[in-house]
């Protein structure tokens, strides 16, 4: 499927005005960053660059498409000629993705001729946005969590296909599960889930209930028992299912103290191995809220896949250098009122002090880096040619494990969910 269409009105019509102003073959550079991060948090997560490579490439105006921009006069006959051969040529590199970033943390750059690199602007930010929003206060349950597993069950809560993009997003952050199928298929993240309330109420009793379920999916099964009684259905679901019951899933009440009495009464019958799932609206503050209870899982829905209050990222994609008609490249940059932004193609390093991330430095021209710095972006497009030969289930696996790997370098700081400044500091060295 093409996903030329997958943007903004005016990409199309810039293009045009472009072409006929002979400005449209400049070079250009374009980077992806934040101003400022949402709910001033400490960090954010790198995510979705492997959807949107796989989307780039399927970034083709085809005949649906071309009859379509004709028939509403969106551009002139000249550039649909154009966009009929459009094929991305040019470079893209960034933050691998699970890294960590901070505001103007360049995360993308696209560099190739202004048309072709700004005709791509609304399909990055509409990919990068959701995910990287979801991938971060995914990151942030993972920490409150502790060692205590997390399944993302957010599917009715969102758009279809977003609803796949957000197991994704959670799975690279840490989450241990999805409820969705669709993104088990697709990025062989594993899926879990039993029974509903809906499946009590069919049968003619919560005893019933019990006895098909555990006879249909053994007693490892994780049985809901709020439906009516919690108390009885903590006795029934043992003297149907047995002392090996894998779990109870509790989804109401007063968690922690639903969940301390529900866990002293499985002790009472000798349940001591069953563990406890809860769910009911939980998010990274509520996660915490339970530390101290003896919860084993906790499934996320709504805030996982909303970004828990904060659905978008807050990036913007800004040219920040072109190349003049002498072939000189100049740093360029919007000057407007609390929307300004360094100019000029930036390289981005991390430094590190005794293990523990310290400092994310980026140079523009002349501006060397500290030494024994780390480099940050890698090349994912080079000529327009993907440079992964990965499947979209490895690509998943190596971000999942890149994150893991680069969370536990940042300071403990970075794990407050008050909200404060950003983990690390970001220092400019060269250009203006």
């Amino acid at each position: 499927m093409s996903t030329a269409l997958f943007t903004d009105h005016y990409e199309l019509t810039m293009v045009d005005a472009a072409r006929a102003s002979k400005r449209a073959d400049r070079q250009a550079v374009f980077e992806v960053f934040s101003r400022s991060l949402p709910g001033r948090r400490p960090y954010g997560v790198v995510a979705g660059t492997g959807r949107l490579i796989e989307a780039i490439a399927q970034f083709r105006f085809h005949q649906n498409e071309l009859e379509f921009l004709s028939r509403h006069c969106i551009v002139s006959d000249d550039t649909l000629e154009w966009l009929a051969n459009y094929r991305f040529g040019g470079d893209i590199t960034g933050y691998r993705e699970g890294d960590i970033y901070f505001p103007g943390s360049p995360i993308l750059q696209v560099e190739g001729t202004f048309a072709e690199a700004v005709l791509l602007e609304t399909l990055i930010l509409s990919v990068l946005n959701y995910d990287c929003a979801v991938a971060s206060a995914a990151s942030r349950m993972v920490q409150a969590a502790g060692t205590r597993t997390l399944i993302e069950m957010g599917a009715r809560r969102a758009h279809e296909s977003a609803a796949v993009a957000a197991a994704r997003a959670a799975y690279l952050a840490g989450f241990a599960a999805t409820s969705n199928l669709h993104a088990g298929e697709r990025y062989d993240i594993p899926t879990k889930g039993t029974a509903a309330h809906s499946f009590t109420l069919v049968h003619d009793s919560e005893e019933e209930a019990f006895r098909a379920q555990i006879a249909t999916m053994g007693p490892n099964t994780t049985l809901l028992i709020d439906t009516y009684d919690m108390r009885k259905g903590v006795e029934r679901a043992i003297a149907i299912a047995g002392t090996s019951l894998g779990a109870v899933r509790i989804d109401s009440g007063d968690l922690p103290v639903v969940v301390s009495q529900v866990r002293a009464h499985l002790d009472q019958l000798g349940a001591q191995q069953t563990k406890i799932v809860v769910t009911n609206d939980l998010n990274e503050h509520t996660i915490a809220g339970l530390r101290g209870a003896p919860v084993d899982v906790f499934g996320v829905g709504t805030s996982v896949v909303t970004g828990s209050g904060y659905p978008a990222a807050g990036l913007v994609y800004k040219l920040v250098s072109r190349m003049d008609d002498n072939g000189q490249w100049l740093d360029v940059a919007k000057k407007s009122f609390h929307k300004t932004n360094p100019g000029g193609k930036k390289r981005a390093f991390r430094t590190f002090r005794k293990g523990r991330a310290h400092e994310e430095v980026l140079t523009v021209g002349q501006g060397n880096p500290p030494e024994g710095a780390g480099e940050l972006s890698e090349h994912f497009m080079l000529g327009g040619i993907s440079q992964s030969s990965l499947s979209p289930a490895e690509t998943l696996a190596r971000a999942r494990e890149h994150h893991l790997a680069t969370i536990a370098t940042l300071p403990d700081t970075a794990f407050s969910l008050s909200p404060g400044d950003p983990a690390l500091p970001v220092r400019l060295v060269g250009g203006e």
